[in-house]
C-alpha cells in the first residue's frame, strides 16, 4: 500500500499531580507546542500520522486520557468530561501553555471545555469531528447511548470480549472511517495488537463504558456548562473539520459551529468520515498550518 506508514511516536508517564499519564511526544525543536486529546476508545496514536505532518511546526504532545491507552484508570473510578478537561489542563500548566489544542471526537468535547473555562491555556483549537451536542436520532450516537445504558453497556462489553480482536478493530475502523480499506496493514495490525492488550487490563471495559455515559451527560447537560453554550465563550482562534462521511457526527453540525464559534473557520472533507485526521492527515496538517499563522497575526496585532 505505498509508503510504509512511520512508527508510534515514544511515550512515558508524566505526574500531573493527582493523577499520572501517558503521553507520546514529537523531538522537541519547534518554539510552539500542541496538545493532541483523542475520541472514544481511542489513544494517542490516533495522532500518529498529523503529528508527522506537524513535527517541524511544533512539537507535538498525544495525551492518553485516564483509563485509555497506557494511562492507568483513575483513582476514583470516575469519568468525564470534566475530570479529562481538567487532567489535560494540569498537563499544560506542567509543559507550559498557552497551547494549540487539537480534539477529536470525546477529545473535542474536552477540547471545548478547557479552551472556554482556561482560556489562558489555549492559543488555538482545532476540532475534528467533535462529539457536541446533538440530539436528533441517529444510529452511530444511538449505539453510543446504548453502551452507556446500565447493565446493558456491562453485557455488551462482555460480547465484545468474545469477538476476536480482528473482527473488533474491523468493524471499529469501518464506522471510523470513510473507507477502511484505505487503512494500512500495519496500522491495522497496531490496532489489533493493542486490542489484545487491553483485554488483559481489568479496568478497560469500565473505561470505555463510563467514557460513553460521560458523553451522553453532556448531550442532556443543560445551564452554562451546556457545551455548545460553552463554545460561544471560545476566544481562541478555531478550525473545525467535519467528514461529510462520518456515521458518528453528522456533518450538519458544520453549520452550528459556524454560528456558535466566535472566531471560526470550517472544513468539510467530503470522503473523510469520524477520524479525518487519520484519513487525511496532509489536508488536516495543511488548515491546522493556516491557524497556526492566522493565530500569530492575531496575538501581534493585540501586542
Amino acid at each position: 500500500m505505498g509508503v510504509e506508514p512511520i512508527p508510534c511516536w515514544p511515550g512515558r508517564l508524566v505526574d500531573v499531580g493527582d493523577a499520572s499519564i501517558h503521553v507520546r511526544t514529537t523531538p522537541e525543536g519547534p518554539a510552539e507546542t500542541a496538545v493532541f486529546v483523542h475520541g472514544l476508545a481511542g489513544s494517542a496514536t490516533n495522532w500518529t500520522d498529523l503529528m508527522g505532518e506537524l513535527a517541524g511546526d511544533v512539537r507535538g504532545v498525544a495525551v492518553d486520557l485516564p483509563g485509555a491507552g497506557y494511562s492507568p484508570a483513575p483513582h476514583d473510578g470516575v469519568y468525564s468530561v470534566d475530570g479529562h478537561a481538567a487532567t489535560v489542563a494540569r498537563l499544560v500548566e506542567r509543559i507550559g501553555g498557552p497551547v494549540h489544542l487539537f480534539g477529536n471526537s470525546m477529545g473535542g468535547a474536552v477540547s471545548v471545555r478547557l479552551a472556554a473555562t482556561r482560556p489562558d491555556l489555549v492559543s488555538s483549537l482545532t476540532l475534528v469531528s467533535p462529539a457536541l451536542p446533538d440530539l436528533l436520532p441517529r444510529y452511530g450516537p444511538a449505539r453510543v447511548v446504548m453502551s452507556a445504558t446500565p447493565r446493558l453497556g456491562e453485557l455488551a462489553m462482555r460480547w465484545l470480549g468474545s469477538v476476536p480482536p480482528e473482527r473488533r478493530v474491523r468493524a471499529t475502523l469501518s464506522w471510523c472511517y470513510a473507507d477502511s480499506g484505505r487503512v494500512h496493514p500495519q496500522r491495522l495490525q497496531e490496532a489489533v495488537e493493542e486490542v489484545r492488550r487491553r483485554d488483559g487490563l481489568s479496568y478497560s471495559a469500565a473505561a470505555t463504558i463510563e467514557c460513553a455515559r460521560a458523553i451522553v451527560r453532556e448531550y442532556f447537560r443543560t445551564g452554562p456548562d451546556n457545551l455548545w453554550r460553552q463554545a460561544a465563550r471560545v476566544t481562541a482562534p478555531t478550525l473545525v473539520i467535519y467528514g461529510l462521511r462520518d456515521r458518528l457526527v453528522h456533518a450538519r453540525m458544520a453549520r452550528r459551529a459556524g454560528q456558535v464559534f466566535p472566531d471560526v473557520r470550517l472544513v468539510t472533507l467530503p470522503y473523510a468520515g469520524h477520524v479525518a485526521q487519520m484519513e487525511y492527515p496532509e489536508i488536516v496538517a495543511a488548515e491546522a498550518r493556516g491557524l497556526f499563522a492566522r493565530t500569530r497575526a492575531s496575538m501581534r496585532r493585540s501586542a
